[in-house]
């Protein structure tokens, strides 16, 4: 069984030389500065958020967001959101996209939605995770709810095991699509509420609260609160379409 390193800073600053490193993988780590030089191998995938990307002495940081935004435009509207009205043309535009979305999944069977693929969040435990960042971001953050945290939201892996158990998540609950679309749904109920009520005035109002214990100690305003969320659902929409593709070509074949 190949090593796992969880929680660790033995590798910062590190120089690995002729080493074999092929099916390595790197998930949820701070890679500022990692420099990759004179390597050798076919099928290497990066995938996260990165101010700056260099291959080959190309910076190809530009290339790459525009691509993205042309295939998921719905990136755009989510990331340039300043008014109450552009708020509520985003949102509408990932409702939209979700409905179609969840009428795809529909189409496989169930046992399909569990599976992960490439080591990703199955279909299920996605839609798990946009749950726990509306409870977080907007039951908690902007609208300051008695108990904003369902049990089946699911954090994201930097989250430590005790802190999500602070907030009654039950991180090995192995539920249905329709169990988890019951608070999922409601809770994009809520955000259209939200953004319908907008006011420019709104957007600027600094939270109570900020969304979890375990985020820092700063100010978060409305505004951001929003972004977070209409962000966190165009790039879980495009990652959950990605693999939806997979699924799907599987079930053929089967």
């Amino acid at each position: 069984m190949p090593a796992e390193y969880t929680r660790t800073d033995q590798f910062r600053g590190a120089r690995i030389h002729q080493c074999d490193l092929s099916g390595l993988e790197i998930r949820d780590c701070d890679v500022t500065g990692l420099k990759i030089v004179d390597c050798y191998g076919g099928n290497v995938s990066l995938g996260g958020s990165f101010e700056r990307v260099v291959v080959n002495d190309v910076d190809v940081t530009a290339y790459v967001e525009a691509e993205l935004d042309r295939l998921h435009p719905n990136r755009v509207l989510a990331r340039e959101a300043t008014s109450a009205a552009e708020y509520r043309v985003a949102w509408d535009a990932i409702e939209k996209q979700w409905e179609e979305t969840l009428d795809q999944a529909r189409r496989l069977p169930e046992a399909k939605l569990h599976e992960q693929v490439d080591g990703e969040w199955s279909f299920v435990e996605t839609q798990r995770h946009l749950l726990m960042a509306s409870d977080a971001w907007i039951g908690n953050a902007v609208l300051e709810e008695d108990a904003p945290y369902h049990p089946l939201g699911l954090p994201g892996g930097g989250m430590p095991a005790e802190a999500s158990a602070k907030l009654g998540l039950t991180l090995d609950a192995t539920p249905t699509l329709d169990e988890v679309l019951a608070p999922r749904l409601a809770r994009m109920a809520t955000m259209r509420r939200v953004v319908d009520e907008l006011t420019e005035a709104e957007l600027d109002r600094v939270c109570g609260r900020k969304p979890a214990d375990p985020y820092p100690d700063r100010q978060y305003v409305v505004r951001r609160c929003l972004t977070v969320v209409c962000k966190e659902e165009t790039e879980h929409h495009r990652y959950a379409v990605r693999d939806l593709t997979v699924l799907e070509a599987d079930a053929r074949t089967e």
